[in-house]
């Protein structure tokens, strides 16, 4: 079984959605690291000295690699990153390989049969 890992950098308040989302769409897990920073095209807001930052979150995906279009897809429409800019972001990567997932590869068996010939 192949996995692609999804990375997607997403509006604190945003996240519960996003993770319900990519549930429905079949991932099994995820992992987030809270208060993340980052900046984008546009430079960062100051008032008076200080910058005023947009909480973000990092979910982690590991997903089987058949669902990891479709997972992608979903995060991309419920956090609306195209349709607002500033919204946040999601990249796919292959995974070489991986280690303490085997209930998630017999769920996925079970689940995906077939595609995995």
């Amino acid at each position: 079984m192949r996995f692609k890992l999804i990375v997607a950098f997403v509006d604190d308040a945003c996240t519960d959605k996003i993770l319900d989302a990519t549930r429905e769409a079949g991932a099994t897990g995820a992992t987030v690291i809270n208060h993340a920073r980052g900046e984008g095209v546009n430079k960062k807001q100051t008032f008076m000295g200080l910058t005023l930052n947009v909480q973000r979150d990092v979910i982690l995906l590991l997903v089987e690699e058949h669902l990891s279009r479709n997972i992608l897809e979903t995060i991309n429409e419920t956090g609306q990153f195209d349709s607002n800019p500033g919204q946040g972001i999601a990249i796919q990567i292959d995974v070489e390989d991986a280690v303490g997932v085997a209930h998630q590869v017999e769920a996925l068996t079970k689940e995906l049969g077939d595609q995995l010939v």
